[in-house]
Parts: structure tokens; C-alpha cells; sequence
């Protein structure tokens, strides 16, 4: 809802230096991304067949200073310019932020990690740690996604476009999102990672998913082109899950179980571990 926003009570203090604290460039609505895109081009590979990317943080280390520009430049946006964009525009503006931030938050710490699991402490995760200046505010990812990504819009594929760094997330994406060519995007990100049978498959008359569909099943089950239950949900993609025509009226009908499987969360990176 564009005039609806309500934020934290969290202080607002900046973590990036004040030259990063540079002039928008703006492209119709939104910012120009471009940065972000350029950066992704350059550190991000396909693995697994294209189902899944891993990131070179070694490359994203040498080209900190550009990914910090970039922050510096979505850090400089205030609320008053954010509401006056279209609900894609400041979507895609919320999950670049969210992407550029996880990797920024994964480089304070590397090569010294295993997994984003290793940041934060006994009594903070990495997700609740407030690092970065967004719309005024000082932010953790954790607010980013549950407050003001997914509880200001109702659009479930968000779970294939945000990356928490690990091998178990959907692909981070080579393509910064854009608002004109948002819901492309997000149905690209969402078939890719369905399509995916690391993560999703059908074995032995059971749908085998990732627990990302555990973990938000409330999202997959609020309507979204009439699915009200997860099964209709995944019955959408039926095509992307691999299932035959009749596979598809069996779990729309519920007549499939759904289980989960375990998620994989080493890191997402080219030099570490094997990627499926």
C-alpha cells in the first residue's frame, strides 16, 4: 500500500561512510539499479544446470567499494520519495536491498565463515542484527523481510527473489529487480526454483519440498491466483515441479502428501562446498 507504510522504532543511525551518501539517480520511479546489476553479472555463476547460482564473495570483496556505493544510494532514499513510487518500484527496491545487504553482511566476516549462521551471537541471529540505514531507519534483514516486505504486500514469490547467502535459498539472481519487469521476474525466480529436484520433487506418490514452504505456508495459502491451500499453491507450477496432468489434479485435490526436506544452509559460495 503505497500511503500506508508504518515503520520501527529503531534510532536512525547510518553504518555506511558519508561519502556513499550520494544522489539518487532516478529512472521513471524507482532508482537506477544498475550498480547492483553490474555486480551481480560480474560475482554471480549458474550452477546446477541453471537452477541455482553460487556467489564469488572473493570477486564481491574486490568490488566492495562499488557495492557500498550502491547501498549508500539506496540508504539515501527517504520515506517521502519511497511512497510516491508504484507498489513494483518499491518491491523491487525492497528486495535489492535485501540481496545487496545479506552480501555485504557476509563480507564483514569473510573468508572467516562457513555459513551466514556464523554471524551474530548467543542471543542474536545474523537476521536480527541492525546494520544498514533504510528509509531513515537503522534495519535488520529480519525487519526488512517479515515487517516491510512481506507484511506490506501480498505476493508470495518473494520467497524465490530474497537470498539468505546459503545453499538451501532460491537463487540469487543475476538480474537486478526492476518494478517495469517485476512480475516476470518474480514468476522466472519462482518456476526456477520449483523446477529445481535438489529442492522440489515427486518421489514415490510424495512431493518432496523445500521447508521454505513449511516455514511460510500462511503466504503460499492467501489467495494468490486462487490457491487457498499449498497444494494450490504448488499446483500453479505443476508443469515446473515436473508433474503430469493428472499429478497435478491429485495435489490440487489434496491427494498428494507433502513432506519437507532439509535445508542446506552452507554457504552459497563458488569456492566452498559442492552446489546441487
Amino acid at each position: 500500500m503505497i500511503g500506508g507504510w508504518h515503520f520501527g522504532r529503531l534510532a536512525a543511525v547510518t553504518v555506511l561512510a558519508a561519502p556513499f551518501l550520494v544522489p539518487i539517480m532516478a529512472s521513471g520511479q524507482g532508482i537506477d539499479h544498475d550498480g547492483w546489476e553490474a555486480l551481480l553479472q560480474r560475482h554471480v555463476v549458474e550452477t546446477g544446470n541453471g537452477a541455482s547460482t553460487a556467489v564469488d564473495y572473493a570477486g564481491m570483496a574486490s568490488d566492495r567499494l562499488a557495492l557500498q556505493r550502491y547501498l549508500g544510494q539506496t540508504a539515501a532514499v527517504d520515506r517521502g520519495e519511497f511512497r510516491q513510487w508504484s507498489e513494483s518500484d518499491q518491491l523491487a527496491f525492497l528486495i535489492n536491498v535485501y540481496n545487496a545487504q545479506t552480501v555485504e553482511l557476509i563480507l564483514t566476516a569473510w573468508p572467516e565463515l562457513e555459513s551466514i549462521r556464523d554471524l551474530g551471537g548467543l542471543l542474536e541471529s545474523p537476521w536480527e542484527i541492525e546494520f544498514f540505514e533504510l528509509l531513515g531507519k537503522r534495519r535488520s534483514l529480519d525487519e526488512l523481510e517479515h515487517e516491510m516486505i512481506r507484511g506490506h504486500y501480498d505476493e508470495p514469490r518473494i520467497h524465490f527473489a530474497v537470498n539468505c547467502a546459503s545453499i538451501g535459498c532460491p537463487a540469487l539472481s543475476r538480474e537486478a529487480y526492476e518494478g517495469g519487469r517485476l512480475d516476470r521476474q518474480l514468476e522466472a525466480a519462482t518456476r526456477r526454483f520449483l523446477g529445481d529436484r535438489s529442492r522440489n520433487r515427486l518421489e514415490g506418490g510424495v512431493l518432496y519440498a523445500s521447508p521454505i514452504f513449511d516455514w511460510y505456508r500462511a503466504d503460499f495459502e492467501s489467495g494468490f491466483r486462487g490457491a487457498e491451500s499449498l497444494a494450490g499453491f504448488l499446483s500453479l507450477y505443476g508443469d515446473s515441479l515436473g508433474l503430469a496432468a493428472s499429478e497435478q489434479r491429485a495435489l490440487r485435490q489434496g491427494d498428494i502428501d507433502i513432506r519437507y526436506l532439509a535445508y542446506d544452509w552452507q554457504l552459497n559460495s563458488t569456492a566452498g562446498g559442492d552446489h546441487p
